[in-house]
Formats: structure tokens, sequence, C-alpha cells
């Protein structure tokens, strides 16, 4: 007979008693023999629950902070984490949970700095005029001033309009005609903001609002006198910032010229995007002295209203550029006098990379004076003269002046009424061109 009363577990039936397959019977059901945590654990876990009474980070080994940020609320005061907790998982954890997206190879692969900008840039979208307190985004600076490098402010909303009495409606007599009891600013003041944000490096705003719907206004997709003033401002205490991007914003040549008057002499800037506006002559002129007067290696001016006489001052000022890499005056109006005018000032320019001139109305005239910088200029990679009129002679011109040109690794002439066989052997250079470029480089 066995010495033991029960069969091994391995050979009970299932419908037996649970309780004969223990091997001890403790009067706490959920006992087991599962080792008893480690001291060292639970201190962590102590403070883990008590991290926003008494926040004990810094003196905690890799290992061991590894363990509290996997572990710590996601919920936790800005004020608690922002400046005690590194870049890592803890941040990782609460850009997951709040955005479903996130990309953090956008930030440097920073998962900390994606949380912050992130969080800044929706707490300046949802500001509202007058009903959101200033503080509100200027809590927010001492914890994410180190991180911000770039902000995407992709809506800025207006004021609420409050709703008219009949009698506010037709006017009262005893009211003064110079009383002004509209909203204190027109969109966020972001000159309250920007010199404190010492890192920042690029600046993308849109002044427009998002899902509208029914209450559609043409005023919510501007930028106001009052925007311009103060966002120029802002832009001259931001001695860092490198990119500035503020487009489909009804800029005119004022605002323009005002904007233009803050960012002269700007120690960093270096790429500047004002297209899809509403910029003319007036405007193009000011840009013109900023080309003097800067270090831009990149201008965005396309889709706008630029003419052969704003041209022209942006031609004057590329012939004396010496930083210029990238000039970009797509869909605007330059027709053949403007478009002449840049291809003589890029006989004197010999930094200028990356030239795009389609959409501007200009026809056979212009590509001859193109081709004429293809022969003499070694420094031009790409051209881009698409959708215009350049039609067969204009073709035949910059046929000739491929043939000696070994540099231009990128030439669009796609809609432009040019001979097929011409732009064959167009593109044939172009190819030679970028295999040779590509020797160099492996070189």
């Amino acid at each position: 007979m066995s010495r033991f009363p029960y069969p091994p577990a391995a050979t009970l039936n299932p419908d037996e008693d649970y309780r004969k397959i223990r091997r001890i019977i403790a009067e706490d059901p959920g006992w087991s023999l599962a080792i008893v945590p480690c001291l060292s654990n639970l201190c962590l876990q102590s403070i883990v629950r008590n991290f926003e009474e008494m926040p004990i980070f810094e003196a905690l080994t890799p290992i061991q902070k590894d363990f509290v940020q996997e572990r710590l609320s996601t919920s936790l005061p800005l004020h608690v984490t922002a400046n005690l907790i590194g870049d890592g998982v803890y941040w990782k954890r609460r850009c997951e949970q709040r955005w479903d997206l996130c990309d953090v190879s956008h930030y440097g692969h920073s998962w900390k700095r994606l949380f912050f900008e992130r969080h800044m840039e929706n707490v300046i979208e949802l500001f509202i005029p007058d009903v959101t307190e200033p503080n509100t985004v200027l809590a927010m600076v001492p914890h994410c001033k180190n991180y911000v490098k770039r902000l995407d402010i992709s809506q800025l909303l207006p004021p609420i309009k409050e709703p008219k009495m009949e009698e506010e409606e037709y006017g009262s007599e005893l009211a003064s005609d110079n009383e002004y009891d509209g909203p204190s600013v027109d969109h966020f003041d972001f000159n309250i903001l920007l010199d404190k944000l010492t890192n920042l490096e690029e600046l993308h705003l849109v002044y427009r609002v998002k899902q509208c719907g029914m209450n559609f206004e043409w005023k919510m997709f501007e930028m106001t006198d009052r925007d311009c003033e103060s966002l120029a401002k802002a832009l001259k205490s931001c001695k860092n910032l490198k990119l500035l991007r503020l487009h489909q914003s009804q800029i005119e040549d004022k605002k323009c010229r005002l904007l233009v008057k803050y960012l002269l002499d700007h120690p960093s800037l270096r790429e500047l995007d004002f297209s899809h506006n509403l910029i003319g002559d007036k405007g193009a002129r000011a840009i013109g002295k900023l080309l003097t007067r800067s270090t831009l290696e990149t201008l965005n001016m396309c889709d706008n209203n630029i003419r052969d006489t704003g041209a022209k001052v942006i031609a004057h000022a590329l012939s004396k550029n010496s930083t210029l890499l990238s000039l970009n005056l797509r869909l605007n109006r330059l027709r053949d006098e403007g478009g002449q005018a840049i291809g003589k000032a890029l006989l004197n320019n010999n930094t200028l990379l990356h030239l795009h001139l389609g959409g501007n109305e200009v026809t056979g005239p212009t590509a001859i004076a193109l081709s004429k910088v293809l022969v003499q200029n070694d420094t031009l990679q790409s051209i881009n003269l698409s959708c215009n009129n350049l039609g067969v002679d204009g073709g035949k011109a910059l046929e000739e002046a491929m043939s000696h040109n070994t540099n231009l690794t990128e030439c669009d002439i796609r809609l432009t009424e040019v001979d097929e066989r011409t732009v064959s052997v167009i593109n044939q250079v172009v190819w030679t061109n970028q295999r040779h470029a590509q020797e160099r480089k492996t070189k």
C-alpha cells in the first residue's frame, strides 16, 4: 500500500476535491508558494505609490529608475515630473496614452520633447482670446522651455462673438464713435511666449480654424494687423529661430513688410516660407531687402501675387546674395520680364542650387535667358519650369545649353509645349549628370 493517502497530482481526476492536490492547506485561499518580493522592490513600489507627495528619483540607480518609470501614473502633474524624470519610458507611456500617432523620429528620438512640443501646441491651438487665461500657457514655460525646439500650430482660434441685443444691433446715439469694446487681441498673442522659449528653432503657423462647419467666416482664415504686429515683435526676440513658415494666412503686402522689418539682420534665420498668401510686388520689395540683410538659405514664396516688378527686385538682390541655396517662386505671375531678370541675376550668382519658376506664365525668352545660365553657371543643380509655355524655340535653347552642362541633375519641363524629342535629349543629359554626381559621392 502507498505511503501517501492520495495519488500523484498528475493522476487525479479533475472532479476530485481541489484540496487533495495542495501540500499545505492555509487559511488564506490566495496563499501560494510564490517567493516573497524582495525588500528593494517593495521600497520601489512604495516610491511609485507616493511619488506625487514625495518624489524620489535622482538617488535611484538606472535599473531602479526604469522600474519606477514603467509604473508611475501618467496622470501625475507636470510640475512634479517635468524637470525630475528624464527622457525615457515614462514619457513614451504618456505620449502613447494621449495620441494615437507618435513618430518619435520627428522629434530627435526624444519622447520627452515629443510630449512637451505637442502639449504646448494643443494649449495654443485651443486658446480663446479673452476667455482662456494667458497664464494657462505661461505656466507651462518653466516645464517645457528646455525641450521645445519646434512648434507646428495648425489653427488659431478667434475671440468668441457675443450675440447682440436688438438695441445694440441698431446702435445707440449715446455711444461714442471712438469707443472700442472688442477683444483685446484677435488671436493668441505670441509676444508673451516666444522670448521665453529660448531653444525654439522652428515655427510653423497657420491662421485658420479647423472644422468650423456651418460657422464659417472668411475672417477665421486670416491674420489681422494686430496679430501681425504682435508676431513680428515676438519673432525679433526669438534669437535662435532658424525656420519660419507662415502660410495660408491671407498675408498681403502691408503685413509682409511689417514682418520683414523685424526679421532684418536676424542672427539665425535660415529658412523662410511665406507660401500660399497674397503678397504682391510691394511685399516682394521687402523680401528683396531681406535677402541683402540676412543669411537666408531657403526662400519659398510659392502661390502669391508677385509680378514682373517684384521679380526684378528679388533678382537684383539675388545677384548680390551669397547665402541663398533654394528659391521657390512657383505659381506667381512673373512673366518674361520677371523670368529674364532672374536669369540675368543668376549669371552673377554662384551659390543658388535650386530654382522653381513653375506656373509663372513665362515663355521662350525666359527659356533663352536661363539657357545662358546653364552654360555659364556650374552651381545650379535643379531647375523647374513646368506649366509654362516655353514653346519649341525655348526647348531648343535649353537643349543646346544642356549639352554644355554637367551639373544639373533635375530639369522639369513638363507641360511646357516643348518638342518630345527635345525633352528626351534633355532627360538623357540629366540622367547622365545624376549618374556622375552619384559616382562623385561614392568616391
